[in-house]
């Protein structure tokens, strides 16, 4: 750490900082439960080989119980965890790593399965065995575990029993497809364990378990906390409805899903021995390539099978000989460990289907990362980006905590030439899209990460990475940005992109996002010099490529790009006139993908033109809302759309934040919420209804515009955060709480005029 520090200059203040949480940060790493102790192994795994399972079991003797017992656990890659039995975990640890050598580790309370006497725990492991986009495979099977109970501490050691479980195998061929470390599953029956999960289970065949290397050791090196609780599981519940099919010799059953969520599929069947059974989401090949399946061979009589590696999709699909007897199916949802408590409802049912859809979208993309997709699974940081405003205005407090985790996963993955790249965690993919990095590091991506949180700490340890990243940014005599190519030449998906443009109203909205940062942790004369050269690139930018109708560059031959202007709004190069003529243009669509809509659409918003940024909106969107699929896509279509055509995808889902940000007008006045602005613009709405989160409490927020022109705003503000209420200059017969307001209205930096309240039920009442 010291290193790192000392390899950057630094003002003062921010030293100050560094120094000031140095000691906590030693004390945490001495404080870690796997001092000293070993990681255990079996001589019979095969680590050079994919998709292995591994069964370790451990017989502790207790002569006293402490409800808050607990068990720290690592593994590479996913484990499952029985406790005398009884299912504890599914599907515990996070995908490695938090940087690119280290791993991290689970915290499961096992008091309430533990009782005085003699205890079994059972754990399967399933060991990826390779690279992907979204983990880092360590290259060898583990498993490390610390079970504190009260004064009694057991470790996993030599005394742990091991075996590979004979069962798990490898499908045929098709195979997930490259960017995933996880496989297929394919599990014979007729060469299980048994019930070796029980307590009186005989393991006295299994080998003793081999010690690996004792912690820390390589190759999984230092172990951190995981930052959140492990999933939500709802067990195994059945479908909303079964269809079934007879195709000659072969049974179809399909298990129909409320919406696209991440199951396991499970079924229970009666079966002469060696009857494959193939479980498959209808989502098996969505974004053009595959997922991944599971296949399950019977044996004799009655049995039940649960896939352990997730699916997603609107329907289950088992397929199997006619002559399989099917006695029950049913799914397991698992969902990122977060409640929902933001909602949007209004008078226009289309964006109450909009934001729906957009929060299921989000809800499948958070899990080990920020995802983007289901054939990636990966934290590409212009999804996250946009996901991220998303979880701020639906989640609680654990969501912050994934926002918090991608940030620092991508700081703490930068290379030693100082460039920034996505998606991490990655084994298998290290290019920089530099559009993206700087997207991620400026106003939408970490500084707006601060301003919903107001987490100092997370800004502080990121910061050094921001600085070194921006140094590789250039510019030429002109003061325009010389053109980032970087690992992969991406500004979007679509045609007719203006990248000269898109490169320096990104650079810009970086400069402005990193000199807020600088002043934040007294860093002031990079502050002075990020603002300094931000002014210079805007006024070079509206030089060179404001044509007198568009943001253009010279060379650009093609229609202007809708994309280069939101973006020259959103930077600050054009001028209200400007703003106001490129708005035009942008009432209807043109080249953007959803991912670069969302900017385009918050260029009408931002200048607080409701109307215009709804009607886009609902352009653009039409499709997707009217579709049956209840997620939001990658592209405007699905066959022969771009990336694949891939049916949920998060950067879609920017309408969520854009509705409840600015048409309900709810937002932080502050870092961390310090007060929150209630600015609703109903636009052509009648009335309007919005929750959002707001530190552990809600702001519920509804407004309706009467016949005669009377709004009125309702408030309930559970947060403790005072609230100011924007109203109109021109606004009449104002009232608070049923009584006409003679107050003072407090001026906003912006101008606007608004009334503070730190009421937790606040009513206001105006006509125009």
């Amino acid at each position: 750490m010291t290193k790192k520090i000392s390899s950057i200059s630094l003002q003062s203040g921010f030293l100050l900082i560094v120094l000031m949480w140095l000691p906590l940060l030693l004390e945490a790493k001495s404080d870690t439960p796997f001092e000293n102790v070993s990681w255990i192994s079996t001589r019979l795994v095969d680590s050079s080989r994919p998709n292995q399972w591994v069964c370790f079991r451990k017989t502790m003797q207790c002569n006293a119980v402490d409800r808050s017992a607990t068990i720290h656990i690592a593994v590479d890659s996913k484990y499952w965890l029985w406790v005398n039995g009884q299912l504890v975990v599914f599907e515990g640890e996070l995908k490695r790593g938090p940087n690119p050598r280290d791993t991290y580790y689970d915290s499961v309370e096992i008091g309430p399965y533990l009782h005085e006497g003699e205890n079994t725990l059972s754990l399967l492991v399933w060991y990826w065995g390779k690279e992907g986009f979204c983990h880092k495979s360590s290259g060898r099977c583990g498993l490390i575990a610390v079970v504190y109970n009260g004064a009694q501490t057991v470790v996993s050691d030599s005394s742990w029993k091991a075996v590979v479980h004979p069962a798990f195998g490898d499908t045929d061929a098709p195979f997930p497809n490259f960017r995933l470390p996880e496989s297929n599953v394919r599990y014979d029956a007729r060469h299980e364990l048994g019930d070796w999960t029980k307590r009186d289970y005989d393991d006295s065949r299994w080998e003793v378990a081999s010690e690996v290397g004792r912690y820390p050791c390589s190759p999984w090196n230092c172990l951190l906390p995981r930052p959140f609780p492990n999933w939500k599981d709802s067990g195994i519940v059945k479908y909303e409805k079964v269809k079934r099919e007879v195709c000659g010799d072969t049974l179809i059953i399909r298990g129909l899903l409320p919406r696209n969520i991440t199951v396991t599929p499970y079924i229970k069947v009666r079966a002469q021995a060696g009857k494959l059974i193939d479980l498959r989401s209808d989502n098996y090949k969505g974004g053009g390539e595959y997922n991944v399946r599971a296949e399950y061979i019977t044996r004799d009589g009655l049995q039940e099978f649960e896939a352990p590696n997730y699916q997603n999709g609107h329907q289950i699909l088992y397929t199997c000989p006619k002559d399989v007897e099917i006695i029950q199916v049913g799914y397991r949802e698992t969902s990122f460990p977060t409640n929902h408590v933001g909602r949007f409802r209004c008078s226009d049912n289309f964006y109450n289907i909009l934001w729906q859809k957009a929060l299921n979208t989000m809800n499948l993309n958070m899990r080990d990362a920020i995802q983007d997709a289901d054939r990636e699974r990966s934290q590409w940081w212009g999804d996250a980006t946009i996901v991220m405003g998303e979880i701020f205005y639906s989640c609680d407090e654990n969501g912050l905590r994934l926002v918090k985790k991608a940030i620092e996963n991508l700081a703490d993955w930068q290379k030693p030439d100082s460039v920034l790249y996505s998606p991490v965690p990655a084994g298998s993919w290290n290019g920089e899209l530099p559009l993206q990095m700087l997207a991620s590091i400026g106003k939408y991506g970490f500084w707006n990460y601060y301003c919903y949180t107001g987490d100092t700490i997370t800004l502080s340890h990121v910061y050094p990475a921001v600085k070194r990243y921006m140094a590789l940014w250039k510019r030429g005599a002109d003061d325009l940005v010389i053109h980032r190519a970087g690992g992969w030449d991406w500004p979007d998906w679509g045609v007719n992109c203006d990248v000269p443009v898109l490169d320096n109203a990104w650079y810009c909205l970086a400069l402005e996002a990193v000199g807020k940062m600088a002043l934040i942790l007294d860093d002031v004369a990079y502050a002075a010099s990020c603002d300094s050269i931000r002014q210079r690139v805007v006024a070079a930018s509206k030089q060179a490529f404001w044509n007198g109708k568009n943001y253009c560059s010279p060379s650009f031959e093609d229609h202007p790009d809708d994309r280069a202007q939101g973006m020259a709004i959103l930077a600050g190069f054009a001028s209200p006139e400007q703003a106001n003529q490129i708005a035009s243009f942008l009432s209807e669509p043109h080249d953007a993908s959803p991912y670069m809509e969302k900017y385009i659409l918050e260029s009408f918003f931002v200048r607080n033109d409701i109307i215009g940024g709804m009607s886009r909106m609902k352009k653009r969107y039409t499709n997707m809302v009217e579709s049956p699929l209840t997620t939001l896509w990658e592209d405007w279509k699905i066959e022969g759309g771009a990336g694949g055509g891939s049916i949920n995808h998060g950067w879609a889902g920017g309408p969520l934040t854009l509705l409840s940000q600015y048409v309900a007008g709810i937002s932080p006045l502050g870092p961390g919420w310090r007060e929150i602005l209630v600015h609703p613009q109903l636009g052509k709405l009648e009335w309007l209804e919005c929750d959002v989160p707001v530190c552990g409490g809600v702001v519920g927020v509804k407004v309706r515009k009467t016949q005669n022109g009377v709004v009125r705003i309702r408030i309930e503000n559970t947060s403790g955060k005072p609230c100011q209420i924007v109203v109109p200059r021109d606004a009449n017969r104002l009232k608070l709480n049923g009584k006409n307001y003679h107050g003072n209205l407090n001026v906003l930096d912006n101008g606007q005029l608004a009334i503070r309240s730190n009421l937790r039920k606040i009513f206001v009442e105006y006509s125009h």
